[in-house]
């Protein structure tokens, strides 16, 4: 939204790394190596564009505007409240210590302004809801981004059926706590609903969700194939031990996650089911983890996001004194639980081989156009000698290649 309005006023937006008079650094504080990586852009951009103004927004933002502050040459640091408004702070003047700009975070429902002229040939983000309330012990989320709360129905719609005049035909949901989006009294189903009778908008899917707020009637629309709700669903797990789920303050249990996998499983074919877990939790004994590993490779998962634990000031769990797991060793169990993953990739594509899929093409990369089947298997097909990006078409899955697939289109 930031980089569209840029253009929109006249800026010509370059890729990072190169020349700019203005940097807008968006930024993320999940772990402390988020952390790392922002600080690292910033100097970065700083250092090559020393005359230029440079703007910090986002989460890191909120939660670290003090370490921030001494980077020198930033100008501007911009929480997550105001920083859609980032542009009208920008060019108030170089100054020695940067202006600050972060109020606490509204619990109100939110709106968000949008440019709707400004061509795109992708999948897009479409924003729904923001902040949380689930309070995890590990989780610095709801103190960076606030509350649950969701975007205003009317002025969601209002960006879908933009996008989908801009040539849109893929959203994807984004969200801090996805399911809980309610506003005007529509939840999640009536949403994907609306979108459903926007024209030449043909797919929605859903990132992350949290399994205790789905909703049985995402799963009638993903098994419909005449709906744009998209066969995939990521269902974040954190760990398979009801030990370190009641550490963490998860909401559910071993029991009833499987409950929730099985019925989505039960309804909807061919569903590609992902989930994250967290390793090296403090507390998360080898047969804790070896419980998890078994939990993974018995669902029928297609594959996991896998995180070690990163301290987090100010969350629960940094209450406690005992059970903390060494960096060392949360790598290791990273390392060993990313390659069941591989494995579990690998095996939900080669049960595949030979079939029929619809992928909406993307920009060409590498000799051929990459896009994702219904069910988030990555493909490419070779280039035809003529442009096919933005297509949805008919392919079949001929070859495994690491993390994706060889397709031919039909």
């Amino acid at each position: 939204m930031i980089k569209d309005r840029l253009a929109s006023i006249g800026y010509q937006v370059v890729p990072f790394g190169e020349k700019a008079d203005l940097g807008i650094i968006n930024t993320c504080t999940v772990t402390r190596e988020a952390d790392t990586k922002c600080r690292k852009a910033i100097r970065q951009f700083v250092t090559k564009n020393p005359e230029a103004y440079t703007a910090v927004i986002g989460c890191y933002s909120q939660m670290g505007a003090a370490v921030i502050a001494e980077i020198q040459g930033v100008d501007l640091i911009v929480g997550n409240q105001d920083k859609f408004a980032v542009l009208e702070h920008v060019g108030q003047g170089k100054n020695e210590r940067p202006l600050i700009l972060r109020d606490r975070i509204s619990p109100s429902d939110f709106s968000l302004s949008f440019v709707g002229d400004i061509p795109f040939d992708k999948r897009a983000n479409l924003k729904v809801q923001d902040g949380c309330d689930f309070m995890c012990s590990f989780c610095i989320i709801p103190f960076a981004r606030g509350r649950a709360r969701s975007r205003d129905w009317e002025n969601t719609l209002g960006e879908a059926r933009a996008a989908a005049k801009r040539g849109i035909k893929e959203l994807i949901f984004t969200g801090v706590n996805i399911g809980t989006f309610s506003n005007a009294g529509h939840d999640i189903v009536d949403l994907v609903d609306a979108l459903n009778e926007i024209p030449d908008l043909l797919r929605v899917r859903i990132s992350s969700i949290e399994p205790t707020t789905v909703p049985c009637g995402l799963y009638d629309r993903m098994a419909d194939p005449s709906h744009c709700l998209l066969p995939y669903l990521h269902l974040p797990l954190q760990a398979g031990s009801d030990k370190v789920l009641q550490l963490m303050r998860r909401k559910y249990s071993m029991s009833k996650y499987r409950d929730y996998v099985r019925e989505a499983m039960s309804h909807v074919p061919d569903l590609c089911l992902g989930t994250d877990i967290m390793v090296g939790f403090t507390g998360e004994s080898e047969e804790d983890f070896e419980e998890t590993c078994r939990y993974f490779l018995e669902l029928p998962f297609a594959y996991t996001h896998v995180f070690p634990f990163s301290e987090r000031e100010g969350t629960a769990v940094m209450k406690r004194d005992e059970g903390w797991i060494p960096i060392e060793e949360r790598n290791r169990r990273c390392t060993h639980l990313r390659r069941l993953s591989e494995k579990k990739r690998y095996d939900f594509m080669a049960a595949r081989l030979g079939q029929t899929a619809k992928v909406l093409l993307e920009d060409p990369r590498d000799g051929g156009f990459p896009g994702y089947t219904e069910n988030y298997i990555r493909v490419r097909v070779p280039d035809p000698g003529h442009d096919i990006r933005n297509e949805l078409v008919n392919v079949r899955l001929n070859k495994i290649r690491a993390d994706w697939m060889e397709a031919e289109v039909l």
